[in-house]
């Protein structure tokens, strides 16, 4: 596991995501163990979790027991032929 301080994590990030996507990078503070940065991917293979899937997949997911929209039938009542009172102002 590659090893970077804190100050080198704050001076090359571009380094450090290159490297947290090829293995995870243990990141020191004050030479202590700090944290680990990984790559999403490694995460969820170690967490056993899948992603939520985003609002236009689920939106999909959903759609398919809705009916076809040339199949929905809209009764739409006649228009009333009879006028208003015109609108008188004081």
């Amino acid at each position: 596991m590659q090893t970077m301080t804190s100050r080198e994590f704050n001076q090359r990030t571009h380094e450090a995501q290159k490297a947290a996507h090829k293995a995870p990078l243990l990141i020191t503070n004050r030479g202590k163990p700090d944290l680990v940065v990984m790559s999403f991917s490694e995460y969820q293979n170690l967490s056993g979790k899948q992603p939520e899937p985003s609002f236009w997949e689920s939106w999909l997911a959903l759609s398919k027991d809705l009916p076809d929209v040339s199949e929905i039938e809209l009764e739409i009542p006649p228009r009333s032929k009879a006028q208003r009172r015109p609108v008188e102002f004081d």
